[in-house]
């Protein structure tokens, strides 16, 4: 019989719910349960496809092409799972599919309402997920903060379940304790407003995760035992910490994943935790730093730095960073300086290797291409990943190839050598403005040819990798950008599309139009992020 663990926040948004779940995952594993995990959005978007990345962070993709919350690749690095649309749910999808199935007459003529109906087509989909991955536990993120009114509904789906099978259904409340400069003291009344918004729908938490700068001491524990109905030993802390991965550990000091097992009538396991524990080690003692400049646009909003909007790529370099036993330093550049100020290309110098990661938009677009241009010519590790890969090509057939004013027809529709051309199935969708999915979504296959940095990478011919993107290398100039020596390594064998350029006679100098870094896992880093760590080391 599966188990349901719904996870909600309380205070603030932002305060690690996924990472709960991804680490609660991960101790469940380690016990030798299968896990699956589920993130349930309040967005009335049928996916994060059309969602800024400024505003929310990063769209992750899953092998079948569903553009997804950033926190299911949360899960996905955790807990070492190829996740799927199943795992997905916002408000939009649940509304459309209950609009689509009376359309259809599938209620059979009754009448049709906010509760019971959306509630129960949450259920459905919670309950689908487990049965695809006959999973022991299913762990269920519900978005957003307890008390607004977009998560109601989710609630309440969740509230009907522990009606049904009270021994199945557990709840855990991630709430946060702030601690005021000018008192000095942490306080525990914002989480008491919380569990009361919960008792409100009907809920009351099992288990409440405190985060906090610092941990919680016995006196606070005693205070929201008392005022929030959970015994004391159901509080557990979670303290700020230099890295997400060391969550897993802290929670299992508290002995979290016994707790929830006693509370689910099942009996305690000991937990296998070695390869987590060598990683943490690593982490938290290796000295020597690998210098990593990431040249976005998805970086800055008013006087901040929203890191968000790149997660998977800075978690990719950490986890090939910390294969070779090394210190990630990963520092922002921002294109539209270069643009402004060329000569601010010489600090690139300074690095040991450039991402150039994907985007959208002309922002900052000539920044990315001096950028690129700096890095090829001075030999400094270099690795594009969609726009990224598409700007090189440009940068390459401008500068070797000698065709002026090459360029992508994304940002320049009349150019003489759209060397990046969009696809000829997506020209209708593009005219009748249809852009929420209709890229090329999700996982395809590739052929890398032998002797390349590629196929050292990933030692076979034959891989398959996740793709988010409406615009390909234009085949009508691969002949002319090969003779001037860009090698075409990788190459999608269906539709013969380029997916991998490479340069000769650079320590590495690689772009992909695929998305490496969604398939990069904490224990396993991805090849090429791992193959470009290594040239960046030299």
């Amino acid at each position: 019989m599966p188990r349901y663990i719904f996870v909600a926040g309380g205070v603030m948004s932002g305060i690690g719910k996924g990472v709960a779940i991804a680490s609660i995952g991960r101790i469940l594993q380690s016990k030798g349960f299968k896990v699956t995990a589920t993130k349930i959005d309040p967005y009335v978007n049928v996916d994060a496809g059309t969602m800024n990345p400024i505003e929310h962070g990063e769209v992750f993709v899953t092998d079948d092409g569903t553009e997804c919350d950033q926190d299911i690749g949360n899960y996905e690095r955790f807990l070492d799972l190829n996740l799927d649309t199943n795992n997905y749910i916002t408000t939009g999808r649940v509304y459309l599919s209950v609009i689509n199935r009376e359309r259809n007459l599938e209620y059979k003529g009754k009448c049709v309402e906010v509760v019971p109906d959306i509630p129960n087509e949450v259920i459905s989909r919670i309950k689908k997920a487990v049965k695809i991955s006959n999973a022991d536990f299913v762990l269920v993120e519900i978005g957003g903060t307890v008390g607004e009114y977009q998560s109601v509904l989710f609630l309440e789906a969740a509230r009907m379940m522990k009606i049904e099978d009270p021994k199945s259904v557990l709840f855990i409340l991630v709430s946060y304790l702030p601690v005021p400069e000018m008192i000095g003291e942490m306080k525990t009344k914002p989480t008491q407003y919380a569990v009361r918004s919960l008792n409100m729908a009907g809920i009351q938490p099992d288990i409440i995760i405190a985060r906090s700068i610092i941990p919680l001491d016995k006196q606070r524990k005693k205070k929201i035992s008392t005022f929030c109905n959970v015994l004391e030993e159901n509080v557990i802390a979670a303290p700020d910490v230099s890295s997400i991965y060391e969550i897993p550990l802290n929670f299992e000091k508290e002995n979290l994943g016994n707790k929830i097992l006693k509370k689910l009538d099942l009996k305690p396991r000991k937990s296998d935790l070695r390869k987590w524990k060598n990683l943490v080690k690593v982490i938290k003692s290796s000295r020597k730093n690998v210098k990593i400049g990431i040249i976005g646009k998805y970086f800055r909003t008013g006087k901040f730095t929203l890191t968000d909007s790149y997660i998977s790529v800075i978690e990719a370099v950490k986890h090939a960073v910390w294969f070779y036993k090394r210190k990630p330093e990963i520092v922002w550049l921002s294109a539209e300086d270069y643009e402004k100020n060329p000569h601010q290309l010489e600090e690139l110098k300074d690095y040991d290797g450039i991402i150039v990661p994907g985007g959208f938009g002309k922002r900052g677009i000539e920044g990315k291409i001096k950028a690129i241009e700096f890095c090829r010519k001075n030999k400094i590790p270099f690795f594009g990943l969609c726009l990224g890969m598409q700007l090189a090509v440009v940068e390459f057939a401008r500068n070797v190839s000698k065709m002026k004013g090459a360029h992508t027809t994304e940002i320049m529709t009349n150019s003489k050598y759209p060397v990046i051309d969009f696809m000829a199935d997506q020209k209708i969708l593009l005219k009748e403005k249809k852009y929420g999915g209709t890229m090329r979504l999700g996982e395809y296959k590739c052929k890398i040819k032998p002797k390349t940095i590629s196929f050292k990478a990933y030692k076979t011919s034959n891989i398959s990798e996740r793709h988010r993107h409406r615009y390909e290398l234009n085949n009508k100039f691969r002949n002319a950008l090969e003779k001037k020596g860009m090698v075409m390594a990788g190459i999608n064998p269906k539709r013969n599309l380029v997916e991998i350029i490479e340069l000769k006679d650079h320590p590495f100098f690689l772009g992909t139009q695929f998305h490496p870094e969604f398939k990069s896992r904490a224990l396993e880093p991805h090849p090429l992020f791992r193959e470009f760590i290594r040239a960046s080391l030299k």
